[in-house]
């Protein structure tokens, strides 16, 4: 561990990861634009895509950190892209 010295040494002691002391990876750093893994994994098929509002389209890519940015076709093709794998994305 190192003590920084800027400031005239106000700031926290931070570890080598550049954390300050007691804080976790993603716990209290304001990262409304990271990743985030929620409890299940969605379970639409393409067809649920194709009528799914466009409400809850932008609800499910922001439960997992991702943009909900563009027109309703490119939110729908960009949830399919996302989650449909295998023989689901047919």
């Amino acid at each position: 561990m190192e003590t920084v010295a800027a400031n005239g040494g106000r700031e926290a002691a931070r570890t080598s990861y550049g954390k300050r002391d007691g804080q976790q990876a993603g716990v209290g750093v304001g990262c409304g634009q990271c990743f985030q893994m929620p409890l299940h994994y969605p379970r639409y098929s393409r067809e649920d895509y194709e009528a799914m509002p466009e409400w809850q389209l932008d609800r499910l890519l922001s439960e997992y950190g991702l943009p909900a940015t563009g027109t309703i076709q490119q939110k729908r093709a960009y949830a399919m892209g996302a989650f449909l794998w295998g023989s689901g994305n047919h």
